[in-house]
């Protein structure tokens, strides 16, 4: 079998085939953020990297069994600007659509955020499969919504683990049940009280206070400081004064169900840009456990 995956990130689709026991022949990806492609080939030094999208032409492939993508959603998402199809991002949705006609792949998986229903019913009408709705939360500690179209037969929403935020931290309590959908910021103390957007982690030392156990990051909120420093933040909730960190690259990596350790050879910021782009895995193998080979 080979596999053809468009915008494949950090080849999250390929630890899915990998978790449900699919053997391929070939892997080819259709990539060009350099982190991801490094994290992949770290991982998976067989990926063929293919590059651009927009200029693979299906004649020059073997045949494609399998299909994957998740364009970019910038344009779709609600938290965006709401720029559909005019956007230049999420019009690489019709890339998609251009080589699946092309390569007629037995099966294909499209991927893409929670969005306007008239543009949900224009992905629906090109790929001919209604979307089935599914929240990682299922089978993991973060609340993620996505749309999934599929013509692999028999998919339903996965049942739930009841896997708590609290039980994937390696140390810590946290007042959530599920981290807030994996963004590509850590966000700021405002947002986390404000919106309940950014993930924290309360860390208490011997004496029963509160102190950061993580440093060395450089995030958005940090900037002008020096991002070798440990950052602690204060603020004062109703049971007093407490100081904050934010989620390990490890306790990310189990928010999306990814193997621990696989985007550590990049740095905090861009392992956690890779792991907001990609794909939460054990949704993708509860689909990809339907394949008919």
């Amino acid at each position: 079998m080979n596999v053809l995956s468009l915008f494949d990130g950090q080849s999250c689709g390929q630890i899915a085939l990998n978790r449900v026991g699919i053997k391929y022949d070939k892997y080819f990806a259709a990539e060009i953020n350099q982190d991801a492609m490094f994290i992949t080939q770290t991982n998976y030094p067989n990926t063929v990297q293919l590059g651009d999208v927009t200029k693979i032409e299906g004649c020059n492939l073997p045949t494609i069994d399998l299909l994957i993508g998740g364009s970019p959603c910038q344009g779709f998402s609600f938290a965006g600007k709401q720029l559909n199809f005019e956007d230049p991002r999420s019009k690489l949705f019709f890339e998609f659509i251009r080589l699946k006609d092309e390569l007629k792949p037995k099966y294909f998986l499209l991927e893409n955020v929670v969005m306007n229903k008239e543009y949900e019913n224009i992905i629906t009408q090109y790929l001919g499969v209604e979307p089935i709705l599914i929240n990682s939360n299922v089978v993991s500690a973060q609340n993620r919504k996505r749309l999934y179209w599929t013509n692999i037969p028999n998919v339903t929403v996965p049942e739930d683990k009841g896997i708590t935020l609290q039980s994937i931290l390696n140390d810590g309590i946290t007042d959530k049940d599920k981290a807030y959908c994996l963004t590509l910021h850590a966000g700021t103390l405002r947002d986390y009280f404000k919106k309940s957007q950014s993930n924290v982690v309360y860390i208490p030392n011997e004496n029963g206070k509160y102190e950061v156990k993580e440093g060395k990051i450089n995030m958005s909120f940090a900037k002008g400081k020096n991002p070798n420093e440990v950052f602690r933040f204060n603020t004062k909730v109703p049971n007093g004064k407490y100081d904050f960190r934010i989620l390990t690259v490890s306790e990310l990596e189990k928010l999306q169900t990814v193997p621990e350790g696989y985007t550590q050879c990049v740095s905090y910021g861009h392992s956690m840009n890779a792991l907001g782009n990609g794909w939460t895995v054990d949704v993708i193998a509860h689909i990809f456990k339907n394949i008919e080979l």
